[in-house]
C-alpha cells in the first residue's frame, strides 16, 4: 500500500517531526481521515483522504484518527485506524490494520479505533496546546470536547488538562504551501497527463459535438493513466464559457464556437489545473483570436512577475493592466485605462483573480496575504495563472460580434530559485498553436 502515495515514508516521518517541532513539546495534534460520504441511500461517493491525514501519513482508509504527541517516550506518531477483518475485507477491499500501520506507514504504535475513546482523554492530559481543526467534522468537535472534559473532571484528583486550542491549519499549511521535489515530481506527473487529455478534446472536436463527449475524452485520459479528475470538468461552449463554473456539459458545440476546457487530472493526491480555449472547427474567426491573443498577452504579462521576491499579487495586477488596456483599444470599455482600474470597469469582463495555490488541493491551502501585505513569492510555491475575459451573450453595450465568447487560459507555475518553471508549458496554448494542433487532426 505504501507504494501507492508516490511519496517516500522518510518524507511523511519528516513531515510529521517538523510539524511537532513548530508546534512544541507540550502540544498535542489530533487529525480524523476524512469521512465516507453517502451518494445516496447505501452508495458512496469514491473515498478521498482528507488533504493534511494525507501529507502527514500517506494513510488511505476512512474511520482512522492521527495523533501526534511531540516528546512522548513510548511513542509520537500514532494511528488508530481499523482492525484486520477478513469478512469486511472480502467486501471493500483490503485493510492495514495496526501492524500495517506501524510496518508499512511509519507509525511509532497504532490502536483499533474503536480504543480511541478510552486511550485519547489519558493522551490529552498533561498537554498545555491541543492543534486541531474545529468546525471541520461538528462530530468529531463534540467527541474532543468530551474527552477534554473528562480529563477536566480529574484535576482534584491531580490531572492537567490542555488549556489552549489552536487552530491546525496555521501551522501545516504554511508547511504544504513549499512543495518539496518529490510534491513536484507528482505535480508534474499529474500535469503531463492533464495535458495528453486537453489534447485528446482538441482532436476530438467537431462542429456538434456534445460537451459530454468531450468531457468523456478528457477524463477517458485521466482513468488511462491511473488518475482521477481533481475537480468537476467544465467544458463550456458557446456562451456556455462564460459561465465561470459550468458543469452541466450538455450543450452541443456548434460550429463558430469556442469551447472552454477547465479540467485537471489528481495523480497520488496531487492536483493539475488547465483550461485551454480552443475553436470546434479549428479555426478562431477575427473576433475570438483578438480576444484569445489578449488573453494570452495577460497571462504572460503575469507570468513575467512569477519570480522568487515579487508580491503575489502583482500577477494579478499585471493582468488586469494588460487587460484593460486591450479592452480600451478594441473597443470594450471606453475612457482612461486608470480610471476604469481603479473604477474596476474591467470585472464587466473579467471576474475572478488570476490564480490560486496548487497542491493537494485545487485551490490549495496556505495565505496570500501576510499582516495586510500580498506575500513574497518564494522557491517551492506551485500556483495557477489564469486569466480570462467573458463576454456575455446578452450584453447589448458591446457590438454583436464579440456577445457570447469566453476565453480562460490557465497553466500551472513552480517557483524555483532563479524564476519559475511552468509545470504545463507543452499544452498549445496561442491561437496559432492551437489551430495547429487540431488541424494534425483532421
Amino acid at each position: 500500500m505504501k507504494s501507492l502515495t508516490g511519496i517516500s515514508p522518510r518524507e511523511f516521518a519528516r513531515r510529521r517531526r517538523q510539524l511537532m517541532r513548530m508546534a512544541g513539546d507540550d502540544a498535542i495534534l489530533i487529525l480524523p481521515a476524512a469521512p465516507e460520504r453517502v451518494r445516496s441511500h447505501d452508495t458512496y461517493y469514491p473515498y478521498r483522504q482528507d488533504s493534511d491525514f494525507w501529507y502527514l501519513s500517506g494513510f488511505p482508509e476512512p474511520e482512522a484518527v492521527l495523533v501526534l504527541v511531540p516528546g512522548r517516550k513510548h511513542g509520537e506518531c500514532l494511528l488508530f485506524c481499523r482492525e484486520r477483518d477478513a469478512e469486511r475485507e472480502s467486501w471493500d477491499g483490503a485493510r492495514a490494520g495496526q501492524e500495517g500501520a506501524v510496518d508499512d506507514y511509519g507509525m511509532d504504535d497504532a490502536f483499533p479505533i474503536e480504543d480511541l475513546d478510552e486511550i485519547l482523554p489519558g493522551l490529552l492530559e498533561g498537554r498545555t496546546r491541543v492543534y486541531y481543526h474545529f468546525g471541520r467534522d461538528a462530530e468529531f468537535d463534540l467527541k474532543l470536547i468530551g474527552w477534554v472534559n473528562r480529563v477536566r473532571a480529574q484535576v482534584r484528583h491531580g490531572a492537567q488538562p490542555p488549556h489552549e486550542f489552536l487552530e491546525l491549519g496555521h501551522l501545516l499549511h504554511e508547511m504544504r504551501l513549499f512543495k518539496s521535489k518529490d510534491e513536484v515530481r507528482l505535480m508534474q506527473r499529474a500535469a503531463d497527463i492533464g495535458m495528453r487529455a486537453h489534447l485528446a478534446a482538441m482532436r476530438a472536436a467537431r462542429a456538434g459535438v456534445p460537451e459530454y463527449v468531450l468531457q468523456a475524452e478528457v477524463e477517458r485520459v485521466f482513468r488511462a493513466e491511473d488518475a482521477c479528475p481533481a475537480y468537476a470538468s467544465i467544458v463550456g461552449a458557446g456562451a456556455n464559457a462564460c459561465v465561470l463554473h459550468y458543469v452541466a456539459n450538455r450543450a452541443a458545440a456548434r460550429d463558430g464556437e469556442l469551447v472552454l476546457i477547465d479540467a485537471g487530472a489528481e495523480y497520488r493526491g496531487y492536483a493539475s489545473d488547465i483550461t485551454r480555449t480552443f475553436p470546434v472547427n479549428g479555426r478562431f474567426s477575427k473576433e475570438q483570436r483578438a480576444l484569445h491573443d489578449l488573453v494570452g498577452a495577460a497571462q504572460a504579462a503575469a507570468l513575467a512577475q512569477a519570480r522568487p521576491g515579487v508580491p503575489y499579487e502583482a500577477g494579478h495586477d499585471a493582468a488586469v493592466e494588460t487587460l484593460t488596456e486591450g479592452l480600451l483599444r478594441l473597443g470594450l470599455l471606453k475612457g482612461r485605462l486608470e480610471k476604469n482600474i481603479a473604477e474596476g470597469h474591467y470585472k464587466r469582463f473579467y471576474r475572478h483573480k488570476t490564480g490560486h495555490w496548487l497542491g493537494l488541493d485545487v485551490h490549495d491551502v496556505g495565505e496570500y496575504r501576510i499582516d495586510g501585505e500580498s506575500r513574497l513569492l518564494e522557491p517551492g510555491m506551485v500556483y495557477t495563472i489564469e486569466p480570462g475575459l467573458y463576454v456575455a451573450a446578452d450584453d447589448t453595450r458591446v457590438a454583436a460580434k464579440w456577445r457570447g465568447i469566453g476565453i480562460r487560459i490557465e497553466d500551472d507555475v513552480l517557483i524555483t530559485d532563479d524564476g519559475h518553471r511552468v509545470l504545463t508549458a507543452a499544452l498549445a496554448r496561442s491561437a496559432d498553436e492551437i489551430e495547429a494542433v487540431m488541424a494534425e487532426a483532421t
